[in-house]
């Protein structure tokens, strides 16, 4: 009788949990274990099941990279103090991990990733492509055509704005070009968690569903945004709590149906430097719901200082030494 009760609740759509065991026996898993099936259900115990209705179909990442600069707009040293491409080498071998590990919980998720390089030397740039070289990801490099964009982008005072700007327009392009469904959009001096990847799809499935809308979805836990009274709600993620922001910066998640809806602040962030330099990014977070994650999925390795860098409770040299 037992089995055929756990069988009729399959069909009818039901989990049923032994608190006895720690069990479920319709899903055939401890409780402790992930109770998450994507696509279909995301279950978070005591608070039960979700539905999905928003399913995620794809990941198209873009990994915008420039190893000769070493921190844009600022004269001072990243945490470790090393060269440049050493942040970007570890930020792309976190990524990638953090691909095969969401490759791994959910095959049925594709994933492609795109590099947008600009002005990489060739040492630098030989070195990215063995680290990418074996890898089972599928991956392309694109190069930043920098006279393409000289009729658009206003003149800057330096040639490291312009060039930021030209690289995340041309991110942008590519990104409403190819994308199918979501665009997770990276920048090379973040360091991600293993989970990180997995963590943002399961997590963007349910919160979406919940509220029947897309969301942008950050990686990074900031410092700033504890530095003032900003009202905030937390959700429940699949892994974690989820709090709504309404600032990030340029590294960040969401569907190319808003990366079309919202094109024009996407293409004016690109046309001059503002102040912030997500303007305009940030502006479409008073319409539309905006997450990053208690605690951090990724940390933004720039000077010790600065208010726009090292997630809080974080073990940075383990991240660091991971990455390696």
């Amino acid at each position: 009788m037992k089995k055929l009760f756990i069988k009729l609740c399959k069909i009818m759509g039901y989990e049923l949990i032994d608190q006895n065991n720690f069990t479920s026996p319709t899903l055939d898993r401890e409780l402790n274990k992930d109770l998450t099936i994507l696509n279909d259900k995301s279950i978070v115990l005591p608070l039960g099941e979700v539905k999905i209705s928003r399913k995620v179909k794809s990941i198209l990442v873009l990994f915008r990279t420039n190893s000769n600069v070493e921190i844009w707009d600022q004269n001072k040293k990243r945490l470790f103090e090393l060269p440049k491409i050493e942040y970007t080498l570890r930020s792309l071998n976190s990524l990638l991990k953090s691909i095969n590990f969401s490759k791994e919980k959910y095959p049925n998720a594709k994933i492609r990733l795109i590099i947008i390089d600009d002005n990489t030397n060739e040492i630098n740039l030989n070195k990215i492509k063995n680290l990418t070289s074996v890898s089972n990801i599928d991956i392309n490099i694109a190069k930043v055509n920098h006279e393409k964009y000289k009729e658009l982008i206003k003149e800057q005072k330096n040639e490291q704005t312009y060039s930021n700007l030209a690289s995340l327009l041309c991110c942008y392009e590519i990104a409403k070009k190819n994308a199918d469904d979501l665009v997770f959009f990276a920048e090379d001096d973040y360091l991600h968690f293993e989970p990180m990847m997995e963590e943002m799809i399961a997590s963007y499935e349910r919160i979406s569903s919940q509220i029947n809308s897309d969301i942008f979805m950050c990686p990074a836990d900031y410092p700033y945004l504890y530095m003032n009274n900003q009202k905030t709600n937390v959700l429940i993620g699949n892994k974690r709590h989820w709090r709504t922001v309404n600032e990030t910066l340029c590294t960040f998640m969401t569907s190319k149906f808003f990366l079309e809806k919202y094109w024009d602040n996407f293409y004016k962030t690109c046309l001059d430097r503002h102040d912030p330099f997500e303007k305009y990014i940030n502006e479409i977070y008073n319409t539309e719901v905006c997450v990053s994650p208690l605690k951090s999925l990724s940390v933004h390795f720039t000077n010790v200082n600065s208010s726009y860098g090292l997630s809080p409770f974080i073990d940075y040299k383990k991240l660091w030494n991971e990455s390696e």
